[in-house]
Protein backbone atom coordinates (compact mmCIF):
# COMPACT_ATOMS: atom_id res chain seq x y z
CA UNK A 1 0.00 0.00 0.00
CA UNK A 2 1.26 3.45 -0.95
CA UNK A 3 0.50 6.87 0.53
CA UNK A 4 1.41 9.31 -2.21
CA UNK A 5 4.90 8.20 -3.28
CA UNK A 6 5.73 6.63 0.09
CA UNK A 7 5.10 3.03 1.20
CA UNK A 8 2.88 2.42 4.22
CA UNK A 9 5.82 1.09 6.26
CA UNK A 10 7.86 4.25 5.58
CA UNK A 11 4.85 6.45 6.33
CA UNK A 12 4.44 4.72 9.70
CA UNK A 13 8.15 5.26 10.33
CA UNK A 14 7.65 9.01 9.79
CA UNK A 15 4.72 8.91 12.23
CA UNK A 16 7.00 7.25 14.80
CA UNK A 17 9.70 9.89 14.19
CA UNK A 18 7.16 12.69 14.76
CA UNK A 19 5.77 10.94 17.82
CA UNK A 20 9.19 10.38 19.35
CA UNK A 21 10.33 13.94 18.65
CA UNK A 22 7.17 15.45 20.20
CA UNK A 23 7.55 13.28 23.29
CA UNK A 24 11.09 14.61 23.70
CA UNK A 25 9.95 18.19 23.15
CA UNK A 26 7.00 17.85 25.51
CA UNK A 27 9.25 16.44 28.20
CA UNK A 28 12.25 18.75 27.82
CA UNK A 29 10.75 21.85 26.21
CA UNK A 30 13.20 21.50 23.31
CA UNK A 31 14.78 19.23 20.67
CA UNK A 32 11.73 18.55 18.42
CA UNK A 33 13.35 20.04 15.33
CA UNK A 34 16.84 18.73 16.08
CA UNK A 35 15.52 15.19 16.60
CA UNK A 36 13.25 15.24 13.55
CA UNK A 37 15.84 16.67 11.19
CA UNK A 38 18.51 14.22 12.35
CA UNK A 39 16.26 11.20 11.75
CA UNK A 40 14.87 12.49 8.45
CA UNK A 41 18.35 13.05 7.08
CA UNK A 42 19.57 9.65 8.30
CA UNK A 43 16.47 7.60 7.43
CA UNK A 44 14.87 9.41 4.48
CA UNK A 45 18.18 10.74 3.04
CA UNK A 46 16.67 14.19 2.62
CA UNK A 47 19.06 17.04 1.76
CA UNK A 48 19.56 19.79 4.33
CA UNK A 49 17.08 22.35 2.98
CA UNK A 50 14.36 19.76 2.32
CA UNK A 51 14.76 18.13 5.75
CA UNK A 52 14.47 21.49 7.50
CA UNK A 53 11.51 22.50 5.32
CA UNK A 54 9.65 19.24 6.09
CA UNK A 55 10.32 19.60 9.83
CA UNK A 56 8.97 23.15 9.93
CA UNK A 57 5.87 22.35 7.87
CA UNK A 58 5.00 19.60 10.35
CA UNK A 59 6.02 21.69 13.34
CA UNK A 60 3.43 24.39 12.59
CA UNK A 61 0.70 22.06 13.87
CA UNK A 62 2.46 21.05 17.09
CA UNK A 63 3.64 24.59 17.95
CA UNK A 64 0.12 25.96 17.35
CA UNK A 65 -1.38 23.50 19.83
CA UNK A 66 1.43 24.12 22.31
CA UNK A 67 1.16 27.91 22.03
CA UNK A 68 -2.60 27.93 22.57
CA UNK A 69 -2.23 25.67 25.60
CA UNK A 70 0.39 27.89 27.21
CA UNK A 71 -1.66 31.04 26.57
CA UNK A 72 -4.72 29.47 28.16
CA UNK A 73 -2.68 28.45 31.18
CA UNK A 74 -1.29 32.02 31.42
CA UNK A 75 2.15 30.51 31.17
CA UNK A 76 3.56 33.25 28.93
CA UNK A 77 5.60 36.36 29.69
CA UNK A 78 3.98 38.74 27.20
CA UNK A 79 6.64 41.44 27.44
CA UNK A 80 9.33 38.93 26.51
CA UNK A 81 7.15 37.18 23.92
CA UNK A 82 7.27 39.95 21.32
CA UNK A 83 10.93 40.67 21.98
CA UNK A 84 11.59 37.07 20.93
CA UNK A 85 9.10 36.87 18.05
CA UNK A 86 10.28 39.88 16.01
CA UNK A 87 14.01 39.04 15.83
CA UNK A 88 13.14 35.33 15.67
CA UNK A 89 11.00 35.82 12.55
CA UNK A 90 13.77 37.87 10.87
CA UNK A 91 16.46 35.33 11.79
CA UNK A 92 14.27 32.38 10.78
CA UNK A 93 13.39 33.85 7.36
CA UNK A 94 17.04 34.72 6.67
CA UNK A 95 18.16 31.28 7.81
CA UNK A 96 15.64 29.57 5.51
CA UNK A 97 16.75 31.75 2.59
CA UNK A 98 20.42 31.09 3.37
CA UNK A 99 19.97 27.31 3.57
CA UNK A 100 17.82 27.19 0.42
CA UNK A 101 20.42 29.20 -1.51
CA UNK A 102 23.51 27.32 -0.30
CA UNK A 103 21.92 23.87 -0.41
CA UNK A 104 23.78 20.64 0.33
CA UNK A 105 27.18 22.39 0.54
CA UNK A 106 26.18 23.47 4.05
CA UNK A 107 25.29 19.96 5.25
CA UNK A 108 28.62 19.18 7.01
CA UNK A 109 28.39 22.53 8.83
CA UNK A 110 24.84 21.72 9.94
CA UNK A 111 25.95 18.25 11.07
CA UNK A 112 28.62 19.91 13.22
CA UNK A 113 26.03 22.32 14.60
CA UNK A 114 23.69 19.46 15.50
CA UNK A 115 26.54 17.62 17.19
CA UNK A 116 27.09 20.74 19.32
CA UNK A 117 23.35 20.80 20.10
CA UNK A 118 23.56 17.14 21.10
CA UNK A 119 26.49 17.88 23.42
CA UNK A 120 24.57 20.79 25.00
CA UNK A 121 21.56 18.54 25.59
CA UNK A 122 23.74 15.76 27.03
CA UNK A 123 25.64 18.11 29.38
CA UNK A 124 22.36 19.12 30.98
CA UNK A 125 22.46 15.71 32.68
CA UNK A 126 25.28 16.93 34.92
CA UNK A 127 23.90 20.41 35.69
CA UNK A 128 23.02 20.73 39.38
CA UNK A 129 22.04 23.49 41.77
CA UNK A 130 20.83 27.03 41.09
CA UNK A 131 22.79 29.24 38.72
CA UNK A 132 23.68 32.90 39.16
CA UNK A 133 20.83 35.11 37.83
CA UNK A 134 21.59 37.22 34.76
CA UNK A 135 19.59 40.11 33.35
CA UNK A 136 19.37 39.69 29.57
CA UNK A 137 18.16 43.20 28.70
CA UNK A 138 18.89 44.04 25.05
CA UNK A 139 20.56 40.63 24.61
CA UNK A 140 17.10 39.11 24.16
CA UNK A 141 17.04 40.49 20.59
CA UNK A 142 20.22 38.81 19.28
CA UNK A 143 19.16 35.69 21.19
CA UNK A 144 15.86 35.60 19.27
CA UNK A 145 17.64 36.26 15.97
CA UNK A 146 20.26 33.55 16.58
CA UNK A 147 17.57 31.07 17.68
CA UNK A 148 15.52 31.68 14.53
CA UNK A 149 18.51 31.53 12.18
CA UNK A 150 19.94 28.34 13.68
CA UNK A 151 16.47 26.80 13.85
CA UNK A 152 15.99 27.29 10.10
CA UNK A 153 19.46 26.22 9.02
CA UNK A 154 19.67 23.23 11.36
CA UNK A 155 16.04 22.13 11.25
CA UNK A 156 15.96 22.74 14.98
CA UNK A 157 17.63 24.87 17.59
CA UNK A 158 15.02 27.37 18.75
CA UNK A 159 14.39 25.47 21.97
CA UNK A 160 17.99 24.42 22.75
CA UNK A 161 19.31 27.93 22.08
CA UNK A 162 16.56 30.18 23.47
CA UNK A 163 15.12 28.04 26.27
CA UNK A 164 18.55 27.04 27.53
CA UNK A 165 19.68 30.67 27.66
CA UNK A 166 16.57 31.82 29.51
CA UNK A 167 16.82 29.01 32.04
CA UNK A 168 20.54 29.66 32.48
CA UNK A 169 19.67 33.28 33.34
CA UNK A 170 17.44 31.96 36.16
CA UNK A 171 14.12 32.89 34.54
CA UNK A 172 10.92 31.12 35.67
CA UNK A 173 11.09 27.60 34.22
CA UNK A 174 7.43 27.11 33.26
CA UNK A 175 6.98 30.63 31.88
CA UNK A 176 10.26 30.45 29.99
CA UNK A 177 9.22 27.22 28.25
CA UNK A 178 5.69 28.58 27.65
CA UNK A 179 6.97 31.86 26.19
CA UNK A 180 9.53 30.17 23.95
CA UNK A 181 7.02 27.59 22.68
CA UNK A 182 4.39 30.24 21.96
CA UNK A 183 6.87 32.43 20.08
CA UNK A 184 8.05 29.37 18.17
CA UNK A 185 4.74 29.06 16.29
CA UNK A 186 5.11 32.52 14.69
CA UNK A 187 8.80 31.92 13.93
CA UNK A 188 7.96 28.51 12.40
CA UNK A 189 5.29 30.05 10.15
CA UNK A 190 7.86 32.57 8.86
CA UNK A 191 10.43 29.85 8.22
CA UNK A 192 7.94 27.52 6.55
CA UNK A 193 6.61 30.27 4.28
CA UNK A 194 10.17 31.06 3.15
CA UNK A 195 10.99 27.39 2.55
CA UNK A 196 7.80 26.81 0.53
CA UNK A 197 8.60 29.84 -1.63
CA UNK A 198 12.22 28.82 -2.27
CA UNK A 199 12.49 25.02 -2.11
CA UNK A 200 11.47 23.26 -5.30
CA UNK A 201 9.12 20.25 -5.39
CA UNK A 202 7.88 20.59 -1.80
CA UNK A 203 4.53 19.11 -2.85
CA UNK A 204 6.02 15.67 -3.51
CA UNK A 205 7.05 15.40 0.15
CA UNK A 206 3.56 15.83 1.61
CA UNK A 207 3.37 12.18 2.87
CA UNK A 208 6.50 12.76 4.98
CA UNK A 209 5.11 16.05 6.31
CA UNK A 210 1.77 14.38 7.07
CA UNK A 211 3.43 11.44 8.84
CA UNK A 212 5.68 13.59 11.04
CA UNK A 213 2.82 16.00 11.84
CA UNK A 214 0.42 13.13 12.66
CA UNK A 215 2.93 11.56 15.02
CA UNK A 216 3.45 14.90 16.75
CA UNK A 217 -0.26 15.56 17.15
CA UNK A 218 -0.85 12.07 18.60
CA UNK A 219 2.03 12.53 21.06
CA UNK A 220 1.06 16.06 22.18
CA UNK A 221 -1.54 15.06 24.82
CA UNK A 222 0.71 12.27 26.08
CA UNK A 223 3.76 14.46 26.53
CA UNK A 224 2.62 15.88 29.88
CA UNK A 225 2.05 12.37 31.25
CA UNK A 226 5.48 11.25 30.02
CA UNK A 227 6.98 14.35 31.61
CA UNK A 228 5.64 13.23 35.00
CA UNK A 229 6.65 9.57 34.71
CA UNK A 230 9.99 9.52 32.85
CA UNK A 231 13.11 10.83 34.65
CA UNK A 232 14.44 13.78 32.68
CA UNK A 233 18.16 13.14 33.15
CA UNK A 234 18.27 9.67 31.52
CA UNK A 235 16.13 10.97 28.66
CA UNK A 236 18.49 13.93 28.16
CA UNK A 237 21.44 11.56 28.03
CA UNK A 238 19.82 9.22 25.49
CA UNK A 239 18.62 12.03 23.21
CA UNK A 240 21.93 13.89 23.36
CA UNK A 241 24.00 10.79 22.59
CA UNK A 242 21.63 9.73 19.80
CA UNK A 243 21.84 13.11 18.07
CA UNK A 244 25.64 13.17 18.46
CA UNK A 245 26.02 9.63 17.10
CA UNK A 246 23.76 10.04 14.07
CA UNK A 247 25.37 13.29 12.99
CA UNK A 248 28.91 11.96 13.46
CA UNK A 249 27.80 9.10 11.19
CA UNK A 250 26.52 11.62 8.63
CA UNK A 251 29.86 13.47 8.76
CA UNK A 252 31.83 10.25 8.25
CA UNK A 253 29.70 9.43 5.20
CA UNK A 254 30.44 12.87 3.76
CA UNK A 255 34.24 12.44 4.01
CA UNK A 256 34.72 10.63 0.62
CA UNK A 257 32.77 13.33 -1.23
CA UNK A 258 34.75 16.06 0.54
CA UNK A 259 38.09 14.37 -0.33
CA UNK A 260 36.99 13.99 -3.96
CA UNK A 261 36.08 17.69 -4.06
CA UNK A 262 39.58 18.65 -2.84
CA UNK A 263 41.33 16.27 -5.23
Amino acid sequence: MMIGNVSLSMFLLYVVIGFFAQCIDGTLGMAYGVSCRTFLKSVARLPAAMASAVVHCAEMFTTLVSGISHLKLKNVMHDMLWRLIIPGVIGGALGAWFLSSIGDVLEPVIDLYLIVMGVIIFLKVFRTGPRKPRHLGWKIYPLGFAGGFLDATGGGGWGPVVTSTLLASDQDVKKSIGTVNTAEFVVTVAETTTFVALVNDMGSFWPIILGVALGGVIAAPLAAYICKKVPVRPLLAVVGLLIIGLNIYNLIKAVPAFVALLA
